[in-house]
């Protein structure tokens, strides 16, 4: 579905001003390559406060505590 919305306003945009549809087509892999670095940051910092929680309830979990 959101593809398919994504074509239709794409084709607006074509229809209403060209050049820049054509723009968004040829930046929008050049925007995602540059974004690449930036989501395996987030996703490293993500996965570390992941284990940093999982080791500070440790103790708690050892002993039994449910939430």
């Amino acid at each position: 579905m959101t593809t398919l919305l994504t074509l239709l306003l794409w084709c607006l945009l074509m229809a209403i001003c060209w050049p820049l549809a054509i723009a968004a087509v040829f930046l929008f892999p050049l925007i995602w390559l540059i974004s690449l670095p930036f989501r395996l940051v987030f996703n490293l910092a993500e996965a570390f406060l992941a284990l940093v929680t999982a080791l500070l309830f440790l103790p708690a979990r050892l002993l039994g505590y449910k939430s």
